[in-house]
């Protein structure tokens, strides 16, 4: 029994030295992500093969991970190519900052050019019958013209602003011609004579 109580006692102390030299093996490793062009580079995936555990670094590119000396880190970003980061063994503090960089996993892919015609038969085609005086413009001032405007006026109902404007008309023509005859175009030279000129023109027939 009293040789139990010292390797009892050895037991112990050798348990707490082991536990506290593995707390001190700990490493709270921290830094920023950054590209080739010194920016930092968010949501990066840190990675601790080793322990297995891993992190992503913020919307600044900073990280935070706890490691151990001689650990390997693993560096990944879609866009990126993934970049190993080995912790050193010769660390004796339990922090250690490092500013890590990835570069750009980029491929260049010759020029492509996509045609809307399977092949040249059917853009020989599509050449021969094209017109190429109906375009965009032109079918835009054949929409905007005199008589087309006119034409979708005539088929419009008559809204609030039209009604106020007739009734403005009238009013005036009402006030103008106050204590006189009131007018009448039959007897207007000006509006016969326009009249005979929009007949000559084909305007009456077209409208």
């Amino acid at each position: 029994m009293k040789h139990l109580f010292p390797l009892l006692s050895l037991f112990l102390w050798s348990f707490g030295a082991l536990a506290q030299q593995d707390n001190k093996s700990l490493i709270q490793l921290s830094g920023v992500v950054v590209t080739e062009e010194a920016f930092e580079l968010p949501y990066t995936t840190v990675y601790n093969k080793t322990l297995n555990k891993g992190v992503i670094s913020d919307g600044y590119g900073f990280f935070s991970i706890v490691c151990q000396p001689g650990d390997t880190l693993y560096f990944s970003r879609k866009g990126y190519s993934s970049s190993p980061f080995w912790v050193p063994d010769t660390l004796t503090d339990n922090r250690y900052s490092i500013i890590h960089m990835l570069t750009r996993d980029t491929l260049t892919m010759p020029d492509v050019r996509v045609y809307p015609w399977p092949n040249k038969e059917a853009f020989a085609l599509h050449f021969i019958n094209m017109n190429p005086y109906e375009d965009d413009i032109r079918r835009a001032q054949r929409e905007l013209s005199g008589e087309s405007l006119a034409f979708v006026a005539a088929r419009l109902d008559a809204d609030a602003s039209l009604a106020y404007g007739a009734l403005t008309k009238q009013q005036n023509t009402k006030i103008y011609t106050n204590g006189q005859l009131p007018q009448n175009n039959l007897l207007n030279p000006y509006a016969w004579s326009q009249l005979i000129q929009d007949w000559k023109a084909g305007n009456l027939g077209r409208q």
